[in-house]
């Protein structure tokens, strides 16, 4: 006989398979219908952001203020100065974090929550820009906004179409769009993310290589003319497997590492000079490029070390492990 217990699990998987399908597509759905709906107004609000002299204030209420958090930290962590202003908060002296030169983008999925309305004053009494994210333009909402957002008008993938779902992921959405666009329009690079994610995994990622670098007395370093029990003292003491060298201007002219001391041993090696034995024209970087590049040559190349060169002259030399030991993978 057929074990009922698995009957019921295998019929409970494909139920929640559905429902999970049926969720994916409601929010799919919502989605292509926000990009099809995208028109001047979010001109009109990039350029109201870009050009205030204050700060972004989010706000919203319920699961509208839990996206608007996001979106504030969003925005600030990729170089426009944001923060999230809860509603209630505000009505109870937080308004008074708000300037006159701020911006203010308030959500409501509706257009009628009710504890935006000392906000909305506030913005009108101080003329305040006030940018307006609701599916329904003609409330209150929508028509206090100097700038509206329209969301769609696609109900909630909710069972019950009434939890915020779908909605919660097109104001999602429509938030990374203004942060997105906003970079672009800003040119944050790399380097400006990287000053404002210094801990974790970004901050790790994003090191540059004058951060991991050995430089000065600790860079294995001699003259291209030297003479092979030199350079194995060289590369034994400064433990960084590899050896660099210099012709008489300074500039770096080759590299010698264990490995490659290991393929040319032999009873001759100590009659020979480096300059005989060193791999010519290294691959070298520069001390700006991101760690994530430098580990990127290291893998491509099959390297484990690299050393930088500024003029032309050695300032430092990284060792994959360097790399490894600071999280960049």
């Amino acid at each position: 006989m057929p074990n009922l217990l698995e009957n019921k699990e295998d019929i409970q998987q494909i139920s929640d398979k559905n429902c999970a399908m049926r969720t994916i597509d409601s929010e799919l759905n919502t989605l292509l219908m926000l990009r099809e709906n995208l028109n001047s107004s979010l001109t009109a609000a990039l350029d109201i952001m870009q050009n205030t002299e204050g700060r972004i204030v989010v706000t919203g209420m319920g699961k509208s203020g839990h996206i608007g958090r996001k979106i504030a930290a969003s925005l600030a962590s990729t170089g426009t100065s944001a923060f999230f202003v809860h509603p209630a908060e505000a009505s109870h002296g937080d308004l008074g974090m708000i300037a006159d030169t701020d911006v203010v983008i308030a959500i409501s999925n509706s257009g009628e929550s009710r504890e935006l309305i000392d906000i909305l004053n506030y913005c009108k009494r101080f003329g305040i820009k006030l940018i307006c994210i609701t599916k329904n333009p003609y409330s209150s909402l929508g028509k206090a906004g100097d700038v509206v957002l329209t969301l769609p008008d696609n109900g909630e993938a909710c069972p019950l179409g009434l939890a915020p779902t779908s909605s919660t992921t097109a104001t999602l959405v429509l938030g990374d769009i203004l942060t997105a666009c906003l970079i672009e329009r800003k040119g944050f690079t790399k380097a400006d993310f990287n000053a404002r994610h210094p801990g974790g995994k970004l901050g790790s990622i994003l090191q540059r290589v004058s951060d991991l670098m050995h430089t000065g007395a600790d860079i294995p370093l001699l003259d291209e003319n030297s003479d092979m029990q030199h350079v194995l003292l060289e590369m034994t003491s400064k433990r960084l497997g590899c050896v660099g060298f210099i012709n008489s201007d300074g500039c770096l002219t080759g590299m010698l590492t264990d490995g490659d001391l290991r393929r040319c041993m032999s009873a001759e090696i100590f009659d020979k000079k480096a300059v005989d034995l060193m791999t010519k024209n290294p691959k070298t970087v520069t001390k700006d490029l991101m760690a994530s590049e430098v580990l990127k040559i290291m893998n491509d190349k099959k390297i484990t070390n690299i050393f930088v060169i500024e003029n032309n002259k050695p300032a430092g030399v990284v060792h994959i492990h360097d790399l490894l030991s600071r999280g960049v993978a």
